[in-house]
């Protein structure tokens, strides 16, 4: 799929945290989509200690970094993790007033604390696991019965996630998740078979829902880190659910989207008990490349990868009025004027 009107746009990988090259492999599969579809990408990069670079132009300053950003059309932010998904580059882009494929900061910053989303899901009738919210200044002594999980409140890819099983290994786990987060949030282990679903608003408004995904776990487990990149992880799509489970994945997921205030694509996390549905997380930029679990959702309803990234743009296109390609009296070719070209 191309689309009519060839667009500049800057797509952002990388990052300050432990999600790093993750986050790299994402942009590099958006920008081949990108270009894919006859638009005209300029990557940049957030290197682990902050900095920007640009491909092709090495390290950049922030006020370069802007110069670049707002001789685009949009931004497409594939930063996994703190000081990205958590709405500070979708703010960052909105200070300097170019779109974002992507959520907004809102829905960015509340998604990506666990604990916050919980306290959301619960409001809307969606149901959680139980759970505690243990802050440096709390009292370390474990706050419900074991089996739980313990990870940091924010943070991806399971980093500092760990299930205690003995009361006696709850200080270890609690070390663990803080070397990733300050805020500790303690649940009760579950039971359950894990789908996934993803979401998406598309230039007409309406929201789009992926196949669901079905993660292949072995009973007391969880899906952690390893399995998530090395590539061992099964993949059930769609997911062996039942018609009312389907029902009830796809309505809290189209929920808390439209409550977060979500934007872009969403992945929502969930595990189906003899008990019903519980939400796990959500994802408000998920990782995002071809084999990636939300690129494979939409490929299995009729939406493959490049089209997917195309739709992703139509939409903030179609948010922005300024996209529209209106000449602009300050630039010879009726677009923002060009300081930097891409390599």
């Amino acid at each position: 799929m191309r689309d009519r009107t060839p667009l500049r746009i800057a797509v952002i990988g990388g990052g300050a945290n432990d999600e790093h090259e993750v986050s790299l492999a994402s942009a590099a599969a958006t920008a081949r989509a990108v270009i894919g579809l006859g638009h005209e990408v300029v990557s940049l990069t957030v290197t682990r200690d902050g900095r920007w670079t640009h491909t092709g132009g090495g390290m950049m300053t922030p006020s370069e970094a802007v110069e670049v950003l707002t001789t685009c059309d949009a931004v497409f932010p594939v930063v996994h993790g703190v000081d990205g998904e958590d709405g500070t580059i979708a703010g960052f882009a909105r200070m300097i007033g170019v779109p974002v494929v992507g959520s907004p900061v809102r829905a960015g910053a509340l998604g990506m604390d666990k604990w916050v989303t919980k306290t959301l899901a619960e409001a809307l009738g969606i149901h959680t696991a139980p759970g505690v919210l243990v802050r440096p200044e709390d009292s370390p002594a474990l706050p419900l019965a074991v089996p739980v999980v313990v990870k940091p409140s924010t943070g991806g890819s399971s980093n500092g996630v760990s299930v205690v099983r003995d009361a006696a290994d709850f200080a270890a786990a609690l070390v663990t998740a803080r070397d990733a987060g300050t805020d500790v949030l303690v649940e009760r282990f579950v039971t359950g078979r894990e789908i996934d679903i993803a979401v998406f608003r598309d230039a007409t408004g309406a929201l789009r829902t992926g196949a669901t995904l079905e993660i292949g776990v072995r009973p007391g487990d969880v899906f952690d880190r390893t399995q998530k990149y090395d590539g061992t992880a099964a993949f059930t799509i769609p997911a062996r659910t039942t018609p009312a489970e389907h029902t009830e994945v796809e309505r809290a997921a189209t929920t808390l989207y439209a409550a977060l205030g979500c934007a872009g694509v969403a992945r929502f996390d969930f595990f189906v008990t003899d008990d019903g549905v519980v939400l796990n997380e959500v994802n408000t930029a998920p990782g995002f490349t071809e084999q990636s679990q939300v690129p494979r959702m939409f490929a299995a309803v009729g939406l493959p990868y490049v089209e997917l990234v195309g739709e992703l743009i139509a939409a903030t296109v179609a948010r922005a009025p300024e996209l529209s390609h209106t000449p602009d009296p300050a630039s010879p070719t009726g677009r923002r004027t060009d300081r930097w070209r891409s390599s």
